[in-house]
């Protein structure tokens, strides 16, 4: 099974606004050779939370066959659902929080779900703006995304 490592970030000017995502994906072949792959996209009326989850989505969708995945994001809301299980208790509850309140951006999650199904996939939070290379190149993307004069509408 290959090794891929996916870098997120999300971006949103406003909340909702347009925003962004930037996604980079990088595997070592069996030669040693490094190969990256970026990714990003924008889009006029987004939130924050639905651009770092189509990170994600986006980044595993790239994936032409099942791999071991480790997903950088420094999206609290996507590492802890994931990390804390915060996911399986949705699902469970018929997509409810623990407030019994609606989730929000269920369509997305379930694209996340079936995108991560075939991969073993390991989420990693890391500190946002601090100097990591590859979370400062995804904001990079993300943002130059949502400043794009040909912005997409819908996120689903």
């Amino acid at each position: 099974m290959s090794k891929v490592t996916i870098y997120t970030d999300g971006a949103c000017s406003g909340n909702p606004g347009t925003g962004g995502y930037g996604t980079i994906l990088v595997y070592v072949d069996e030669n040693g050779v490094k190969h990256e792959k970026e990714l990003s996209e924008g889009y006029k009326l987004t939130t924050n939370n639905q651009m770092e989850l189509l990170a994600v989505i986006i980044g595993l969708e790239a994936l032409k066959k099942p791999c071991s995945v480790i997903v950088y994001s420094d999206s609290k809301y996507v590492i802890d659902a994931f990390e804390k299980n915060w996911i399986d208790g949705w699902i469970k509850k018929g997509w409810k929080t623990a407030g019994k309140t609606p989730v929000k951006n269920v369509d997305l999650w379930k694209r996340l779900l079936a995108a991560k199904d075939k991969h073993q996939v390991e989420f990693i939070w890391v500190k946002g703006h601090a100097g990591h290379e590859y979370n400062e190149r995804c904001d990079s993307l993300a943002v130059a995304a949502s400043k794009k004069e040909d912005l997409k509408i819908n996120v689903i």
